[in-house]
């Protein structure tokens, strides 16, 4: 990477850095620090929420998924904008008129403070290990240009976002996610178009298209029902559907952004600007990883796209073996690419018979491809035992920076740590502002002095920031971290959401009921994950409906009390 890059790259970071601090030094209370003093405007409100649900996992991993699994993953969103409508007409108004520092107090105010304290625990638990995942993402990123050590570059990002969510809280949080959504924008606009350019000249954006989609990456929709497959429509739509309102109504990384807006109204359009902008956004990275994915059939790509892991094993005593791979993998690739030049003029003349000879061929040579990459992910193995063999997260990086040009390499890298910075920032501060509010506060000490809860949020902050930071230290062996993160939420997010459903519509319910089906429902999550080959995306349907049933089984048998709920 050139000067230049580095020069772009570092002057926006640190001035984002700098921004969020002096735009929102000397909070001096506790409304000001969580909830920004109610001041934030609708348009502040979509960005911060995309922002903070855009990390650097968004434009680092699923450009890498479209690559490897096509477009499909894009049905996770289709129940997004459902989740929107649902949450601007039940949670928005009740949470506002409550005047809440968290989504938790609430349970309180419904049930009790065991509903209230669970619902807090199940919270930082998987926010503080998916804050690891956000930390991981861009200091793989660094380690991989500067050849650091990645417990260093997790140390170095973590540290600095600890830094400015500390100093600010929740209005530096929203001040620097606007600077971070616009260069997020350009860096990937940038990237897409550049794509285009690259190609050869004879390659047309249709003729693009039409390999992306003969090679099965433009697999957008998918009608057919099957539980073992992750992603179809009928998953996006009721699976996501359940996570987006456990995340987006449930979640106080996400509650927090619309809990600071100036009034319910602003708050709304908040939210439903971001179910209407977010599907496209990731139609566009995905489509973004379809179309690089179309690059590298005209130039050979790397045969593992992890330079580190690369250069260990070209190190090593089976480098031999695996230069051989790699003049096999290029051969192969030679020869794929006349199949595919072949499938295009067929495609051109309208012979259908030479159009399915040549994709024939096509996907045969792309089968051995494969094949090899497997050989070379077990010579890499075989090196290193604790390597790391999933290079879904290194395509896009890739990419970047062995093909685009100088200047645009490091804006592309400042958008994805950008991201990462604005998303691990968010899920701080709610964390922060949880431990605070719904255990310190109402546990441990309940009159202090509004300066002392302020203090113990900062703290707060450091903690959990130093707690994401020991787990991002592991979270290298886990796979696309697009998909890690949201599995990790799924065993969470529908016990949870199943909680505040009942809370808002069973209001006979009481707190006794509730709190025991909330343990089953999440064992029952978890039995799923271990023994089970259920996708992900149930999990949020099957903990939220084996909650509420349970719960209405039970309350029965438990004395009726009178909900603590005030009216609004």
């Amino acid at each position: 990477m050139s000067n230049i890059d580095w020069i772009v790259m570092s002057a926006f970071l640190l001035f984002v850095a700098a921004f969020g601090v002096w735009n929102s030094r000397g909070k001096k209370d506790l409304n000001g620090f969580i909830l920004a003093n109610k001041s934030t405007p609708w348009y502040t409100i979509t960005l911060s929420i995309m922002a903070t649900q855009a990390s650097a996992i968004t434009f680092l991993s699923t450009p890498g998924q479209a690559y490897v699994d096509g477009m499909r993953f894009v049905q996770f969103y289709l129940g997004l904008p459902i989740a929107m409508v649902i949450l601007s007409v039940t949670a928005v108004p009740i949470f506002h008129r409550l005047k809440v520092y968290t989504a938790y107090e609430f349970l309180e105010q419904r049930f009790d403070v065991k509903n209230r304290t669970l619902g807090s625990i199940l919270f930082l638990i998987q926010r503080g290990l998916a804050c690891g995942f956000t930390i991981f993402a861009p200091s793989l990123i660094i380690s991989v240009l500067l050849g650091w050590d990645i417990r260093f570059t997790i140390f170095l990002i973590g540290g600095i976002v600890i830094i400015y969510t500390t100093t600010g809280g929740t209005d530096a949080v929203n001040k620097t996610h606007l600077l971070q959504m616009g260069i997020i924008t350009v860096g990937m606009g940038a990237a897409f178009f550049m794509i285009f350019r690259l190609l050869p000249s004879d390659i047309s954006i249709l003729d693009a298209t039409h390999v992306a989609g003969k090679m099965g990456k433009l697999n957008v929709i998918n009608f057919v029902f099957d539980w073992k497959d992750r992603y179809n429509i009928w998953s996006g739509l009721i699976g996501g559907t359940f996570l987006a309102l456990s995340y987006f109504g449930t979640d106080q990384s996400q509650v927090q952004r619309y809990l600071s807006g100036r009034s319910i109204a602003q708050s709304r359009f908040g939210l439903l600007a971001n179910g209407v902008l977010k599907i496209p956004m990731q139609f566009g990275i995905l489509f973004t990883g379809a179309m690089i994915f179309v690059f590298y059939q005209f130039v050979t790509p790397p045969l593992f796209f992890n330079s580190v892991e690369t250069a260990n094993v070209k190190n090593s005593g089976y480098s031999q073996s695996y230069q051989q791979l790699e003049s096999q993998y290029e051969q192969l690739h030679q020869e794929k690419q006349v199949h595919i030049r072949d499938m295009l003029s067929a495609l051109e003349s309208g012979e259908d018979g030479d159009v399915d000879h040549a994709l024939q061929k096509m996907r045969r040579s792309r089968s051995q491809e494969l094949d090899i990459r497997e050989e070379a992910a077990s010579l890499i193995q075989l090196s290193n035992p604790e390597a790391d063999t999933n290079d879904v997260n290194y395509i896009f990086l890739s990419f970047v920076i062995n093909y685009l040009p100088v200047g645009l390499i490091g804006l592309i890298l400042a958008a994805i740590l950008s991201a990462s910075m604005s998303s691990t920032a968010a899920e701080l501060n709610a964390l922060a502002s949880v431990s605070v509010i719904d255990i310190y506060k109402r546990v441990f000490k309940q009159n202090a002095s509004d300066r002392h809860y302020l203090l113990a949020s900062k703290i707060a902050t450091v903690f959990w920031g130093i707690y994401a930071i020991n787990f991002a230290l592991f979270a290298n062996s886990l796979g696309s971290l697009i998909e890690a993160v949201n599995i990790l939420g799924s065993l969470f997010y529908g016990a949870i959401l199943g909680i505040f459903l009942v809370a808002f519509y069973f209001k006979k319910i009481g707190g006794n009921a509730t709190f025991i089906a909330a343990i089953c429902a999440e064992l029952v999550v978890l039995s799923c994950h271990f023994f089970s080959e259920i996708p992900y995306l149930w999990f949020n349907v099957i903990g939220c409906v084996v909650l509420i049933v349970l719960a209405l089984l039970l309350n029965p048998f438990f004395t009726p009390s009178q909900p603590h709920l005030r009216k609004v």
